[in-house]
C-alpha cells in the first residue's frame, strides 16, 4: 500500500507537470502503476487463499473439541454408573472392576484426542514458520504455503520452475529448491509427492502429446533435481502428474490459466497412528456402559 501512495504521488507530480516531463516518461510511470495494480490483485487472492485454509484449519479443530467433549460426556456417564454400582449391594465387584476399566480407557483416549490436536497444532507453525520464513519477498510471490491437517502444500508457478514452454528446471528456480529441499531433509521421515499441474490449453510440441505428458515430466524434472542437485533420499519422493484435471482457478482467463500451471510438493508425515486418532478411535475402545 506505501508503494501504492507513493507511485500516486510520484503520478500527481507527473501530472502537473506534464510540460516538463517527457511523453516516454509519463508512458513508464503508467506501466509501473499498472504493474502496482497487478500486484496488489495478486496478493488479494494469495490473502483468500489463506483464509480459507484457516478456515478449514478451525473446523478441524472444532471437530475435536466435539470428540473430547462427547468422551467427557462419556466419562461421566461411566462415573454416575459406577456411583450406582457403589451404592447397590446387588452389583458384584466384577461389574465395577469393568467400569473403572472403562473409564480408565475413556481418560486415556481423551488425553489422546487433547494430544493430537496439540500435535496438529504444532506441526502447522513449526512446517509453516520454517519454509516461509526463508523465503525472499520475490519468492513469496511465486510460492504459496499451506498446511493442512498436518500436510504440507507447497505450490510453486511454472514461471519460477521451468523454462518457458518447457519441462527443464530454470536457472533461477535453483535457489527456492534449495531451500524446499532443506525442509524436506530436515524432516527425514516425511514422503514427498510432486504434483504437477497444467491449465487447459493443448501443448503442441515434439514427443510431449498432451498435458497428462506435460505435467508428468514437469513433476519428474523436480524429483530428479531433488535428488541429484540436492540429495534427496529417492525413496521419498514419488512424481505424479494431473495434467488440466486438477484446476484452482478459471481458465477461461489469463490470470486463472496462470495459476493452475503450477508444481505442487506435498510433504506428508508419516504417523499413521495420528492420523488414525484423528479419523476413529482405537479399535480397544470399549463401548459406553449400557444403563
Amino acid at each position: 500500500m506505501n508503494y501504492r501512495i507513493s507511485f500516486l504521488a510520484l503520478l500527481s507530480i507527473a501530472v502537473l507537470g506534464q510540460s516538463c516531463v517527457s511523453s516516454k516518461k509519463y508512458k513508464e510511470l503508467d506501466a509501473n502503476y499498472t504493474q502496482l495494480q497487478n500486484s496488489t490483485k495478486d496478493l488479494s487472492i494469495k490473502y483468500q487463499t489463506s483464509e480459507q485454509a484457516l478456515a478449514v484449519a478451525r473446523s478441524r479443530n472444532e471437530s475435536l473439541e466435539e470428540q473430547i467433549n462427547q468422551q467427557k460426556a462419556n466419562v461421566t456417564a461411566l462415573q454416575d454408573a459406577l456411583n450406582k454400582c457403589l451404592n447397590s449391594s446387588s452389583q458384584g465387584n466384577v461389574n465395577i472392576s469393568k467400569l473403572v476399566d472403562e473409564i480408565n480407557s475413556s481418560n486415556r483416549y481423551i488425553q489422546q484426542l487433547v494430544n493430537a490436536k496439540n500435535k496438529s497444532d504444532s506441526l502447522n507453525m513449526v512446517l509453516t514458520n520454517n519454509l516461509t520464513r526463508s523465503l525472499t519477498p520475490q519468492e513469496t510471490q511465486d510460492v504459496d504455503v499451506k498446511v493442512l491437517k498436518g500436510v504440507v502444500y507447497i505450490s510453486l508457478s511454472d514461471n519460477m520452475l521451468y523454462k518457458s514452454g518447457s519441462y527443464e528446471i530454470s536457472d533461477k528456480a535453483g535457489a527456492t529448491l534449495s531451500k524446499i529441499a532443506k525442509i524436506i531433509m530436515d524432516y527425514s521421515n516425511y514422503d514427498v509427492l510432486i504434483e504437477g499441474n497444467t491449465d487447459n490449453v493443448p501443448i503442441s510440441q515434439k514427443n510431449i502429446r498432451n498435458n497428462w505428458d506435460l505435467s508428468a515430466l514437469r513433476a519428474s524434472s523436480v524429483v530428479q533435481a531433488l535428488q541429484n542437485t540436492y540429495q534427496v533420499d529417492p525413496k521419498r519422493l514419488t512424481a505424479g502428474g494431473r495434467g488440466e484435471y486438477n484446476p484452482i482457478a478459471d481458465n477461461s482467463t489469463p490470470s486463472g490459466r496462470s495459476q493452475n500451471r503450477r508444481t505442487q510438493i506435498i510433504i506428508t508425515p508419516k504417523l499413521d497412528q495420528f492420523m488414525d486418532l484423528i479419523g476413529k478411535a482405537p479399535a480397544d475402545q470399549p463401548a459406553p456402559a449400557k444403563q
